[in-house]
């Protein structure tokens, strides 16, 4: 069996500049290090990061836990913490918690219990788990959650503007001539989903149209369950929005959907935008104007912060957390035509 004794005599190093190089604990020159790799893979040697982390105390793991892996937004972000976490030689555990708060407090425990030495949290959209969270951190493991920020806990966080991301969309479908636009909304119990309400709300005060409570759509994060809302409210033409925007992906699939259901064309019916990028953006027609989140920086700068609070151990501030608000992008594209457009 490949030793580390065996894979520093074949790169020509110290056990010493091996174990660095396995555990990124002390910098090492670029050639060493790929002298080390390539060692490694001739002699496929398997570091026993278990016998490690008992001794040292330190997995070099950390942990995210998501709502929804098909959701495209939160692939991406996992991608960006995991190249933060790769760069410094940790490793990242991703699990899915279905956006269920049970299954949410089960796998922050299992996170816990696997002794990852922080944890990256999109909180589910049922009851937050505040004093798990809590309890987590005073046991000298920090959390930085992201996208979705729990309230009432001092915690570290990563997330777009909401409110200015939201208005910048509901701003542009106004410019483009539609006074009379409805907003779709995910569960308003969490509270991204109600700072891009009042983003929705700012955007219409600020260009001195009327805030109808009629107009104001409640959903969840199912896209058959929004389409059967919205389909109702659109079957009306005299009492139709003239443009709909929407707050998250899951959303925006539903009011899509119960455009089909209703036979409306967009935008010659009825214009759309959406906050997050679809699936499959590309093959829709009309391609879809959307609010952008940058989601793999929103990973990469919250694993960064993790590693962060790591280095300055348990004795870390999380009285004064950190709050990182990154800027969004709009996108415009064909859906959100003007009123009267033409095929």
């Amino acid at each position: 069996m490949p030793t580390i004794k065996k894979v520093a005599e074949l790169a020509g190093v110290s056990v010493g500049t091996v174990s660095h190089v396995i555990n990124g604990s002390v910098p090492v020159s670029e050639p060493l290090r790929l002298k080390v790799r390539a060692a490694i893979r001739d002699l496929n040697y398997q570091p026993n990061h278990v016998a490690r982390s008992l001794k040292t105390s330190k997995t070099r793991t950390l942990g995210i836990l998501v709502p929804d892996l098909t959701i495209t937004f939160f692939p991406q972000v996992i991608r960006g913490a995991e190249d933060a976490a790769r760069e410094s030689g940790y490793s990242l555990i991703a699990v899915n918690s279905t956006d269920d708060g049970d299954r949410q407090k089960e796998l922050l425990s299992l996170l816990h219990s696997q002794r990852v030495e922080g944890i990256l949290l999109v909180v589910a959209s049922g009851p937050s788990p505040l004093a798990q969270i809590s309890r987590i951190m005073e046991a000298g493991i920090p959390v930085v959650c992201l996208d979705r920020i729990p309230d009432r806990v001092p915690v570290d966080s990563v997330s777009v503007e909401d409110a200015a991301a939201a208005k910048m969309g509901v701003d542009h479908l106004i410019a483009m001539g539609h006074r009379r636009i409805a907003i779709v909304t995910g569960p308003i119990s969490l509270k991204n989903e109600r700072r891009r309400l009042d983003g929705y709300k700012q955007a219409l005060e600020g260009a001195g149209l009327e805030v109808e409570d009629e107009l104001i759509w409640h959903g969840n994060l199912r896209p058959e369950d929004v389409a059967a809302v919205c389909a109702p409210r659109l079957r009306g033409p005299l009492s139709r929005p003239g443009a709909i925007f929407s707050t998250n992906g899951p959303t925006a699939l539903g009011v899509l959907r119960a455009f089909r259901d209703c036979g409306l064309r967009t935008p010659q019916d009825i214009a759309f935008a959406t906050f997050d990028e679809l699936t499959c953006d590309d093959l829709f027609t009309p391609s879809v104007t959307t609010v952008v989140q940058p989601a793999r920086d929103i990973g990469c700068c919250a694993a960064r912060i993790l590693l962060r609070r790591i280095e300055e151990g348990p004795a870390q501030n999380v009285s004064q957390p950190i709050t990182i608000r990154l800027q969004a992008a709009l996108k415009i594209r064909e859906s959100s035509g003007p009123p009267g457009v033409k095929p």
